[in-house]
């Protein structure tokens, strides 16, 4: 069996509103309600779609903060803790256990890259300052590094190491990680595309972009294919799929930020270098918006 399986189902890769003066916590302690009325599994906070890159660090433990007091154990909290200075990981992990985070995102090192080796170093001496489980973060397309099945072995076993954001778009790899890991990591698919491919190998549900406007269906989709009605779950991934490939248009949040914006979730307001989605992107984006029933 899997240890500290931190949730089944589906988890938001949530926005963080923003605006000209900073974090917009109206707006964030609306959406953050929201996700859980309509039924998310989890939420992901200060991740690539929360824009962790470009908040200070005074706004990313803010921000982690407030979204432990809003969500208020309803269900599980996990936050972007990662980054490209292993010591400052630490230290952000250690801040999110401190204020209640039930779990740490933590993504391999961009531009700075590293060795496999150097991966097994940085993962387990940000695990040992942990409290609280991991999940280790593969984006080779984001980060230029890549997670190989061999370092996924060495760590698989460490107390504090719990599962895997998988968003190599590499199902080969993916099904040779879940053969040779599964026992001790639980495996969620990075990428909306390739929820029920991953699900159909062993995995646990998803860390979703879609799910920050269709928070109910995806959870949803995920539950009916765990729950054995692969033809009702095939059908929505189906549905959903021209509605994914917009949100993925632009480059990820730009698309989402403008989503949840027309959903009326704050100002459509990203920090440089990120800017606001072209209008002929965004038009196919409301479109299909409107075609699976959202009001935009």
């Amino acid at each position: 069996m899997s240890k500290n399986t931190i949730f089944t189902g589906a988890a938001t890769a949530l926005i963080t509103p923003l605006n000209e003066n900073g974090i917009d916590y109206e707006n964030f302690g609306k959406v953050i309600d929201w996700q859980i009325e309509q039924g998310i599994d989890a939420l992901v906070i200060c991740g690539t779609t929360g824009e962790a890159s470009t908040l200070s660090d005074a706004e990313h433990r803010e921000a982690i903060r407030f979204a432990v007091e809003r969500i208020a154990g309803r269900v599980p909290m996990i936050a972007g803790t990662g980054g490209n200075d292993t010591s400052y990981a630490i230290e952000l992990t250690k801040y999110a256990c401190s204020v209640g985070a039930d779990a740490c995102l933590v993504v391999t090192p961009y531009y700075n890259k590293a060795t496999q080796n150097g991966l097994v170093k940085m993962f387990t001496a940000i695990a040992d300052a942990s409290t609280k489980p991991l999940v280790l973060y593969n984006i080779p397309g984001r980060t230029g590094v890549n997670i190989s099945v061999e370092t996924f072995k060495k760590l698989m076993t460490h107390p504090n190491i719990a599962a895997v954001k998988e968003a190599s778009g590499n199902l080969s790899q993916c099904i040779s990680e879940i053969y040779e890991c599964g026992e001790y990591l639980d495996f969620y698919s990075g990428n909306d595309d390739q929820t029920l491919p991953i699900l159909s190998i062993g995995g646990k549900g998803v860390i979703s972009v879609l799910s920050n406007v269709l928070p109910k269906e995806t959870s949803e989709m995920v539950h009916k294919f765990l729950d054995g009605d692969l033809e009702g779950a095939m059908a929505m991934q189906l549905e959903y799929l021209p509605l994914i490939n917009a949100l993925f248009s632009e480059v990820n949040p730009i698309p989402a930020k403008a989503a949840m914006a027309k959903l009326g979730f704050g100002e459509n307001y990203l920090r440089m270098p990120l800017t606001p989605m072209e209008d002929a992107h965004a038009e196919v984006l409301y479109e299909e918006m409107r075609k699976v029933g959202l009001r935009v």
